[in-house]
């Protein structure tokens, strides 16, 4: 099996506390009074303000004991904003030092601007390679080199009916982040629908996507003010996502699947691929897959084994995909068995 190699205990204190006051600042930043509102079955704090003669209302993020516990220390926490980025970029140097993998100027770069418009802040999630190398600071584990960490497209999740309930939306727009960027809009099939962007001389690309249940059409997600790709299975990846910080100047606050849905949703991508089975990528997302499950047989076997009974309850096409990629991992699929999975 793959190797691992533990970060240091300093690390993983250091990693921890860089997300704590990421999280602090995101409160911090937004200007207005909090305010509770219900929808449905769920709570979601705002910061009210008004601009001009209407309240507008910026979403800070669902009802929670901790979402609590930062409200009532908002005033302390604006006051010491400077502070924390001092410490914040001490982190960063100290998790360099480290071993930790910094995420690359590039990608650093566009996370960075998406994060300021407010896109991880409104449920937007990083899925694809780019979350799986946010992991290391999560699982306590340096991620191997080679292929299976190789970054590629930044993909951006959001669930349809979140984007449509918070009421609030990114600012600047994306469009125009984008464009500042130097992104351009690649032509979809659906006139003027747009979810994805292509970055000139790089390369880089930016996709959207949201879950569906059926037909995998384009859907708007108006929080995000961009269009996505719907597909099948992405509910279950994206349900519950974990905060992360990417090791770029003096960090940065995103959000990402849980590492146990991660892996398990690429057991089942890996044999739906398009492209066969056999090919390269569905090669990659085995990989990852087998190193994550690997991790957390270790050291978070019940959240790993919760997740593949979850996946597995939910109807035979899961359970098929999930078993076809297995039979090509055979000790992967010795590791579930010997937790009772």
């Amino acid at each position: 099996m793959i190797g691992m190699t533990p970060l240091s205990s300093i690390a993983m204190s250091a990693y921890t506390d860089l997300v704590r006051l990421l999280r602090d600042d995101v409160l911090s930043d937004v200007d207005g009074k909090p305010t509770l509102k219900e929808r449905g079955d769920k709570a979601y704090w705002y910061a009210a303000r008004r601009v001009g003669t209407e309240m507008r209302f910026i979403y800070i993020g669902e009802d929670s004991d901790e979402t609590r516990i930062r409200i009532d220390r908002i005033e302390e926490l604006r006051a010491t904003a400077k502070e924390r980025q001092a410490e914040r970029s001490r982190l960063v140097r100290l998790l360099r030092a480290e071993g930790m993998t910094p995420t690359d100027r590039s990608t650093g770069s566009i996370l960075s601007a998406m994060a300021t418009a407010g896109t991880f802040r409104l449920g937007g999630t990083i899925v694809g390679t780019n979350a799986f190398r946010l992991y290391e600071g999560e699982l306590g584990i340096r991620l191997p080199l080679g292929g299976m960490a190789n970054t590629g497209d930044i993909d951006i999740a959001q669930f349809e009916k979140l984007s449509v309930a918070l009421e609030d939306q990114v600012d600047p727009g994306l469009a125009e982040t984008f464009a500042t960027l130097k992104f351009d809009p690649l032509p979809a099939l659906d006139q003027g629908r747009t979810w994805r962007w292509a970055q000139g001389g790089s390369g880089q690309l930016v996709e959207f996507l949201t879950p569906a249940f059926g037909d995998e059409t384009i859907r708007d997600l108006p929080a995000l003010g961009v269009n996505a790709q719907g597909l099948n299975y992405l509910n279950f990846l994206i349900a519950e996502p974990i905060h992360a910080a990417a090791v770029y100047r003096s960090g940065i606050l995103v959000q990402v699947p849980r590492p146990e849905r991660y892996a398990v949703h690429k057991l089942i991508i890996a044999d739906r691929r398009r492209d066969g089975a056999g090919s390269l990528k569905s090669a990659k997302d085995r990989e990852q897959a087998a190193f994550l499950i690997e991790a957390m047989a270790e050291d978070r076997p019940d959240d790993l084994t919760r997740a593949y009974a979850t996946a597995r309850e939910i109807g035979p096409r899961w359970r098929e995909h999930i078993g076809n990629s297995l039979k090509r991992m055979p000790e992967t699929r010795a590791i579930l068995e010997s937790l009772g999975a």
